[in-house]
């Protein structure tokens, strides 16, 4: 048999051949390790470096009221202090700022690159209610407890503050305290603004002491729009002029005396 006879020619293409390939080769690996080189860092950028970390100084509290205290929300943000952005917990710092006394509810959001917003909504105080030393319930207030519209109670102090309206209800009475609270939270600013006393035995006997001296016998808690409505046409009515109570407790047969 005679010999298979390989030109020169294809014995060089398939060295360019095999040689092409081992360059696609590496390249590939040269690509696939500088993507991973490049994810490295930039993880290493956005979630260790100090480039995005928080700045304490770069925090913003809104909505603390006259209640909370944003030094106490600031030293919760302070903890957190160079933790980068990207890798910050924003729920568990929400969950830490409403441990703070006064906050009923919270929102943090990041602010870019190195700050964040915390807003609040604040428990802001409706009612004194009045606090004794004994436990004789006619002995005078000791000091007086501010409640928020929940009942909360966001702080105490020793006078009841000009402008707010005192609470009286029976020690303890936590249904009675509730129906009265519920009738502050219907009533309009204006007509809260107003109110200088609010006293119930039961839920179905709130009155209120206007600081003009007129009394507003309320009833209960229900049908609070109308009672608001009736409430207000009565006080501008021209029959109404000299009448010292306001009996709403049936709106749809209103008295006035």
């Amino acid at each position: 048999m005679r010999p298979s006879v390989v030109s020169t020619g294809s014995v060089a293409r398939f060295a360019e051949r095999a040689r092409a390939r081992r360059t696609i080769a590496r390249r590939q690996v040269l690509g696939v390790g500088g993507g991973l080189v490049g994810l490295a860092a930039a993880g290493w950028l956005l979630f260790v470096s100090p480039v995005l970390a928080l700045d304490p100084l770069d925090v913003t509290v809104t909505g603390a009221g006259t209640v909370v205290a944003v030094d106490q929300v600031a030293a919760v943000v302070a903890a957190r202090a160079n933790t980068p952005l990207p890798r910050l917990d924003t729920v568990g710092l929400r969950d830490a700022v409403l441990e703070v006394p006064g906050v009923r509810e919270a929102r943090v959001t990041r602010d870019w690159p190195h700050g964040i917003v915390v807003e609040l909504v604040a428990r802001e105080p409706v009612a004194a209610v009045p606090e004794t030393a004994s436990a004789d319930p006619t002995a005078p207030a000791a000091g007086f407890a501010l409640l928020d519209m929940e009942g909360v109670q966001v702080g105490r102090v020793d006078a009841a503050p000009d402008g707010l309206p005192v609470v009286e209800v029976p020690v303890g009475d936590k249904r009675t305290l509730a129906a009265v609270l519920s009738v502050l939270r219907a009533l309009p600013a204006d007509l809260l603004g107003e109110v200088g006393q609010v006293s119930a035995q039961t839920q179905d006997t709130v009155t209120m002491q206007l600081r003009d001296g007129a009394r507003v016998e309320w009833g209960s808690a229900q049908q609070a729009p109308l009672k608001i409505a009736v409430l207000q046409a009565l006080r501008k009515a021209p029959s109404s002029t000299g009448a010292h109570v306001y009996d709403v407790s049936a709106p749809t047969l209103p008295v006035t005396r």
